[in-house]
């Protein structure tokens, strides 16, 4: 193999694709990176064997072949490296050469036939998504999502196809959030399909840097995401998504508006008086009023007060405000829409959106002291 490609583009690529190497490879070929040289194109592929990446980029083949590298190694390198071009050589001795003007590296690699082969799925199902439109649903999603729970599925988002409609789901137990639209697809198509968490934001990612059209494609135990100059491919997470449908409340007793920015002001002055321990705000509504209310015996008492349209009877209820601020956050509009029946039941946010959030109440003790809030066993799932 031997091609020539300007650092620039090579650096560009780099970016994109080092996250797809494990930190911890359960093998030496999952630390390598795989470049081909063929069609006047460099092709560098990285995965750890769930989520691959597969990048295409222009360059001069003088000679094709492929060889693959230790990913790290090469990366440092040709960050390092000053000349505007760099010609990449590999021989059959499984080495490859590095050279800038008159300076010249040789890095130790393996032959590609020793890399796992990245599936092609393109000519599986097409889920006809626009990019802004996608990345939509899969960052209002994945920031509710689990991380390293012990229920294997939560960590990943769901998309559940189901007569002609496509939805986001993510929930770690505690918090929800659900986005769907409207996809034109054979209406026979359906089914439910987890997305690991790392090729989500990795989706996200690639999402932000493309400006040219993308196509989400479904397979039975896969899913991708192609940008035309890249390909993101990833195993779907095996086992049962928990029915989320049945926390969300059917019928909201009060339902009210809350001017999002205030809100978010007010959420972060209370939250310093939380701590790891004791990480509740008791929400007390009352006609036309929110407090906010949070106290702990090492750090003091903090007390805010917001107006709402709140009409009902007095209700005192408790969130994690963290949870609360991540939900805000992921809304839109100047005013949210939220809904609540009691202190036991889970409140639901909305905008003007398809979003829909859900979060679980913190248990409030008997006692009226605002420093009474414990931790609640609440469970979306």
């Amino acid at each position: 193999m031997k091609v020539v490609i300007t650092k620039i583009d090579l650096v560009n690529v780099i970016g994109k694709i080092q996250n797809i190497v494990p930190a911890k490879p359960s093998s030496p070929i999952l630390a390598t990176v795989l470049l081909e040289a063929m069609d006047d194109q460099l092709i560098i592929s990285a995965t750890d064997l769930t989520v691959s990446m597969r990048c295409h980029v222009d360059a001069k083949v003088i000679e094709e072949g492929a060889i693959a590298l230790p990913a790290r190694r090469f990366f440092q390198l040709i960050r390092e490296l000053t000349a505007p071009q760099i010609k990449i050589s590999a021989k059959a001795n499984e080495s490859a050469e590095i050279t800038t003007g008159s300076s010249v590296f040789k890095i130790n690699g393996m032959s590609r036939g020793e890399f796992p082969h990245l599936p092609d799925l393109s000519t599986a199902h097409e889920i006809p998504l626009s990019k802004a439109s996608l990345k939509e649903m899969l960052s209002k999603t994945v920031f509710a999502a689990a991380r390293e729970d012990s229920r294997f599925t939560l960590n990943g988002v769901q998309l559940q196809i189901s007569q002609q409609k496509a939805s986001f789901i993510g929930t770690d137990g505690k918090r929800l959030s659900k986005i769907f639209t409207s996809v034109p697809i054979d209406a026979s198509l359906s089914g439910s399909y987890v997305i690991p968490l790392k090729a989500v934001d990795e989706m996200i990612k690639v999402l932000d840097e493309t400006n040219t059209p993308v196509a989400l494609r479904l397979a039975q135990e896969k899913i991708s995401l192609d940008t035309g100059s890249l390909t993101l491919i990833t195993k779907l997470l095996a086992g049962q998504y928990p029915d989320v449908d049945q926390v969300i409340p059917a019928e909201i007793a009060h339902r009210f508006s809350i001017h999002r920015e205030e809100m978010i002001s007010l959420l972060k002055q209370v939250s310093l008086f939380t701590t790891d321990t004791s990480n509740s705000v008791r929400f007390s509504f009352e006609t036309g009023q929110l407090h906010l209310m949070a106290t702990s015996h090492e750090i003091g008492e903090g007390h805010v007060s917001m107006p709402v349209d709140y009409a009902g009877a007095k209700l005192d209820i408790a969130f994690n405000p963290f949870f609360f601020l991540d939900i805000l956050r992921h809304s839109k509009d100047e005013t949210v829409r939220f809904g609540l029946n009691d202190a036991h039941n889970p409140g639901v946010v909305t905008d003007s959106t398809n979003a829909l959030f859900v979060i679980m109440p913190m248990r409030l003790s008997e006692a009226p002291s605002v420093s009474s809030t414990e931790t609640s066993t609440a469970d979306v799932s």
